[in-house]
């Protein structure tokens, strides 16, 4: 029966070798299912959260995984809208991945609201002022648009094409594929731009309140570039893995070579706003508050310190930006993945810094620093999405078409 779901023409492991692989990620989803009913059964003192830290682990993971998944949208709008052939053949791979990010991203907020019997008042009590309800609204809502991407891969499945009326339903499916990578493309800038306009409106907090531009601060327009420059780098790593994994090509390497062209690409120009920024912000916006950069960080090698900012925009910024602009390294496979994985922990760091390291900061002369570390209850709920995308991407490697050149590369 399992071999009678499997694509024609590609070979897949032994159904018992799957199996144990996927009962391995399914023991870590059952450590992050019982912290997940200690904190909705016992609430959220089972986290090591505090007045201080209301952004903790969980709204880093969120706020990182949504940036990551931004490979979707963008790669769907550079396929569809803009016109980029060659993205046909990992467009598959990036829904995958989109809508697995998207939807740890609800998951974790829906652990994070600790009471989400009530997750429904966001949308039937919206705050109108508030651009985290945008936040919900878009996310919700671009999910459902992924949901309906994701779908026609589904129905390509062996068996269910030989269903007339999916078979036909799943064809004119792909033939408007091109509205929802528009609308998409729309959802997915808003929301990107409002979480990074959170902290940017913050004016009690020196360290991530920025000026802007009419009504959005610049923090805005910075986390929708970051999120289109390691989206695509992340597509990328999440394909060369599974390439490893299962010691077969799935993808030519030039399509490989071209999400790292386009990462670098946009990481540059990133860069250069974010460095006009970050240099503004400690010469004008501080000064005018009475403040200097280096009281906003705990000396240089404190657990809050200056290379912080030192590793975002140098060692995972200017480094990877470096190597994928460059074709000569591009062009070699290790170089190109060192560079994918240093832009997606750049990126990391950038929510990591907005959402931790900045709570962190004293802002009253009587307070002092006060240090984060998350509980196993945060740890658990917060790898059961990891382990769930693996299964996933295993399920849907195994049983649906992801890759449309596989064959070709492996005769």
């Amino acid at each position: 029966m399992d071999a009678a779901l499997i694509p024609p023409g590609v070979k897949r492991c032994g159904f018992k070798k799957f199996i144990i692989w996927v009962s391995f990620w399914g023991l870590v989803v059952l450590w992050g299912l019982y912290g997940l009913a200690l904190c909705w059964g016992k609430g959220l003192n089972q986290t090591n959260m505090n007045n201080y830290y209301g952004f903790a682990l969980w709204i880093w993971a969120d706020l990182g995984v949504i940036a990551l998944g931004a490979g979707a949208f963008f790669s769907g709008f550079l396929r569809y809208i803009v016109g980029i052939d060659k993205l046909k053949n990992i467009i598959n791979m990036a829904v995958v991945v989109g809508w697995l990010c998207y939807g740890s991203a609800l998951l974790i907020l829906a652990i994070d609201v600790g009471q989400p019997l009530r997750a429904w008042h966001i949308f039937w009590y919206p705050n109108v002022h508030s651009m985290l309800t945008e936040v919900a609204f878009c996310i919700s809502t671009y999910f459902l648009v992924l949901c309906i991407e994701y779908l026609p891969l589904v129905l390509e499945n062996i068996q269910l094409q030989k269903n007339k009326f999916i078979h036909i339903f799943s064809h004119n499916l792909h033939e408007y594929m091109v509205i929802f990578a528009a609308v998409g493309t729309f959802l997915s800038f808003f929301h990107q731009g409002s979480l990074g306009g959170v902290p940017g409106v913050l004016y009690s907090r020196p360290f991530t309140f920025r000026e802007g531009f009419f009504v959005w601060p610049w923090t805005f327009f910075l986390f929708i570039l970051s999120a289109i420059a390691a989206g695509p780098s992340f597509t990328l790593l999440c394909t060369w893995i599974l390439q490893k994994v299962t010691k077969r090509k799935l993808v030519k390497y030039d399509v490989l070579e071209l999400l790292g062209k386009i990462s670098g690409i946009l990481l540059c120009v990133y860069l250069v706003f974010k460095s006009w920024d970050t240099l503004y912000w400690a010469t004008y916006i501080l000064p005018q508050k009475g403040m200097t950069i280096t009281e906003l960080y705990q000396g240089w090698f404190g657990p809050y310190g200056m290379w912080w900012l030192v590793a975002e925009l140098g060692i995972f910024g200017i480094v990877p930006a470096l190597i994928l602009i460059c074709p000569a390294l591009r062009k070699k496979e290790f170089w190109l993945i060192l560079g994918a994985f240093f832009n997606c922990i750049g990126i990391l760091i950038n929510r990591f810094v907005f959402t931790v390291v900045a709570w962190g900061i004293p802002t009253y002369p009587f307070d002092k620093w006060v240090l984060y570390s998350p509980s196993w209850q945060e740890v658990a709920t917060t790898v059961m999405p990891v382990a769930l995308g693996v299964i996933v991407v295993s399920l849907s490697y195994r049983y649906l078409p992801v890759f449309p050149q596989e064959r070709e590369l492996n005769p």
